[in-house]
């Protein structure tokens, strides 16, 4: 059960002080609706601006699919940073798997993607997540990960 006195949301200054990743690989703006270590929903506001539009495509920009999985579990982290209070602590967190992962729709520039992440097994160090991407409701990518957290000793 989460703590009703910890935090339900994430701005882009919380986000900073809990995932080690700075542009152009954060990719993610906000996290709302964290609800403990159960679930958390994750915004990306896609821009033309981002880099990988250069090239993926020309003319026909697309979120490379591996970003969208790997701002799900951005997202994952910083749920489980806000809720464990692991601000400023260095935490690195490295992919164990990806299972599952299947791509419905284009996310291009204009879009806004919400990132809903819900535990499947987590605590301690190795964590499972259920990662679905969604575009006005519409869902546009699908995954279930393991990762694992990496706090430095002290």
């Amino acid at each position: 059960m989460s703590d009703p006195a910890a935090p339900q949301s994430a701005d882009i200054q919380m986000i900073q002080r809990i995932i080690p990743h700075r542009y152009p690989f954060l990719l993610i703006d906000r996290v709302v609706d964290i609800v403990g270590t159960e679930s958390a929903t994750g915004i990306k506001n896609v821009t033309y601006n981002e880099p990988h539009f250069q090239g993926h495509f020309p003319g026909t920009p697309i979120m490379p699919g591996v970003t969208i999985i790997e701002a799900m579990a951005q997202t994952a982290a910083v749920m489980v940073g806000v809720t464990e209070q692991l601000q400023d602590t260095n935490m690195l967190i490295y992919f164990m798997a990806i299972n599952s992962c299947k791509f419905r729709r284009k996310v291009v520039p204009g879009d806004q993607l919400r990132l809903h992440i819900k535990t499947l097994r987590g605590g301690g160090k190795i964590w499972k997540i259920e990662g679905r991407g969604e575009v006005d409701g519409e869902l546009a990518a699908q995954a279930e990960f393991m990762a694992m957290m990496d706090l430095p000793k002290k």
